[in-house]
């Protein structure tokens, strides 16, 4: 039974960056104030994956209320953990194929969630660059290391592999590891494979600064796709934010520590792709992009320093 002041241990595969304090924010404005009506335990991995295991057997051993995943490396290792304390993950991408649900629309098991994947986005992503980057023919592809299946590819990869091949598009992946990546040399392996573009997936290690990804992206004169929703100067960004998947989130708390089984709990699904385009980034690198894509654009850019 849960307590008069619910603790929540909270698995994030970085640090209290703005995905955490989104989770923060929107459980607030749900009433639940850290300190003073619920306890937070966080544990961040500061991008150290494998720390995530021990965080969840600490976390079991402490006999908190609900366990929050905040990455599927964290929902993984908090499933090995318990069978019986609850648990809620965000940033993940097929739950089924995962093992976290038999189906989304009934998970069966002590844990569910929230995704924004969407297998189509990957063609969707690459069109638009094959639109603007004129006789592209290869694209390099930034990932990361310790994501589940990164070795062989993973869910969000395989969709990438899918989509480049409908289009006649040649990937060079480049997976990178942290927590401290070195991008510079990543950049160096794109210039060798003689990439026409870039695309970024929207992986822990990655996203940890999409901002320095994108300034190399212009100091290369590469053109990048970056997932949805984050500000930084790349090229493009089409796709929904993992930051858009919080708010449910929170409200999955909400209804777990009000009793509901996540057994019973649907996983949700969160899409809403937005086109962000920079024009001062295509400036830097001297592209020229269509005034019809332009007009397609939800948010333009048009100064930049």
């Amino acid at each position: 039974m849960i307590g008069a002041t619910p603790r929540v241990g909270v698995i994030v595969h970085r640090g209290r960056d703005a995905l955490f304090n989104a989770f923060l924010e929107s459980l607030a404005g749900l009433g639940y104030v850290d300190g003073e009506n619920i306890e937070i335990e966080p544990r961040f991995a500061e991008g150290v994956l494998e720390r995530t295991h021990g965080f969840a057997a600490d976390l079991v051993a402490r006999k908190v209320d609900l366990i929050v995943a905040i990455g599927g490396v964290g929902a993984r290792a908090a499933q090995r953990a318990t069978d019986k304390i609850p648990i809620l993950y965000a940033v993940v991408l097929d739950p089924v194929e995962m093992g976290f649900a038999v189906s989304r629309e009934r998970p069966g098991l002590n844990l569910t969630g929230v995704t924004n994947y969407d297998p189509d986005l990957a063609t969707k992503q690459l069109s638009l660059l094959k639109a603007v980057v004129p006789n592209l023919e290869r694209i390099a592809v930034l990932s990361d290391v310790d994501v589940p299946g990164a070795g062989t590819t993973n869910t969000l990869e395989r969709s990438n592999d899918m989509a480049a091949a409908r289009l006649g598009i040649e990937l060079q992946w480049v997976r990178i590891k942290g927590p401290v990546p070195d991008r510079p040399a990543a950049f160096r392996l794109m210039k060798d494979g003689q990439a026409d573009a870039l695309q970024v997936l929207e992986m822990p290690v990655v996203i940890a600064d999409f901002q320095s990804i994108a300034a190399l992206a212009i100091e290369d004169k590469l053109p990048s796709m970056f997932p949805g929703g984050w500000n930084h100067d790349g090229l493009m960004a089409y796709g929904t934010s993992l930051l858009q998947t919080i708010p449910d989130l929170a409200s999955l708390v909400d209804l777990v520590l009000n009793g509901a089984d996540p057994a019973g709990i649907p996983v949700r699904h969160v899409c809403e792709h937005r086109l962000r385009l920079n024009l001062a980034t295509a400036r830097k690198i001297g592209l020229d992009i269509a005034p019809a894509i332009v007009a397609s654009a939800s948010e333009v850019v048009r100064f930049g320093e």
